[in-house]
């Protein structure tokens, strides 16, 4: 049989922490709660979960610190994390995705809305297409082995910045717009924000380093690939 993916949910208040068990586990998932940051390592150090639904205000450490901590650490840096808070102003949300969360529920929430983001960050683990490799330029990306690499070295990425950089380059010089970015990357049942396309475009461009400049914006249109590095001007345009 095969078995459930497994959320481990950090939130500080019993009752939500129950009620979003429980809805996990009718959803299809296996609910592991901690209370505090380190209840919520401890799990982690036993068994890495498939996704961490992750409250922003905890005792202790905040879930926001929490975010950045399991981003800088492989063993869980490729964790898709979901940011889940009151805090529901635009800043709120860039800091939540800044600090490395994939995905960000505001409370209050429905039971439908958590369990189809939760969805949309476990399809979206593996990349668009698992049987190719595909290279721009001395930028190669091999799906199969899921490894990135520029002039001969290796790149990290995390899961969402691999799926978006895999499409990218396989439809490179076009330009995308962040709507057709969502659809494509994401999911075109995903509810979130065009923001949250600038800020993963972002997190790419670090990631890829000296590479980082092929990813160019194009003012009022969106974003490409592009083999040609990108001026400086036009790769930080909005």
């Amino acid at each position: 049989m095969k078995s459930r993916p497994r959320i481990l949910v950090v939130e500080d208040e019993p009752a939500i922490a129950e009620l979003i068990a429980v809805n996990l586990q009718h959803g299809g998932f296996e609910a592991v709660v901690a209370q505090d940051s380190v209840t919520a390592q401890r799990a982690l150090d036993v068994a890495l979960p498939d996704a961490i639904l992750l409250d922003w205000m905890l005792p202790g450490q905040s879930g926001l610190s929490l975010a950045r901590q399991w981003r800088k650490h492989d063993r869980t840096k490729g964790i898709p994390i979901l940011m889940l808070t009151a805090r529901g102003d635009e800043p709120d949300k860039v800091a939540g995705l800044d600090a490395g969360a994939d995905d960000y529920i505001t409370k209050p929430f429905s039971t439908q809305e958590m369990l189809a983001r939760i969805r949309a960050v476990l399809r979206r683990r593996s990349p668009e297409s698992s049987s190719d490799a595909v290279a721009v330029g001395e930028l190669v990306l091999d799906a199969d082995t899921h490894r990135i690499c520029y002039k001969n070295q290796d790149l990290r990425l995390g899961p969402t910045e691999f799926k978006l950089l895999h499409y990218l380059m396989k439809h490179v010089e076009r330009v995308h717009s962040r709507s057709s970015l969502l659809d494509k990357v994401w999911g075109d049942h995903v509810f979130i924000e065009e923001r949250t396309v600038d800020v993963h475009i972002k997190r790419l461009r670090e990631a890829l380093g000296d590479a980082g400049a092929m990813v160019e914006t194009v003012r009022g249109s969106g974003y490409r690939l592009t083999v040609q590095a990108a001026t400086p001007e036009a790769q930080s345009g909005r």
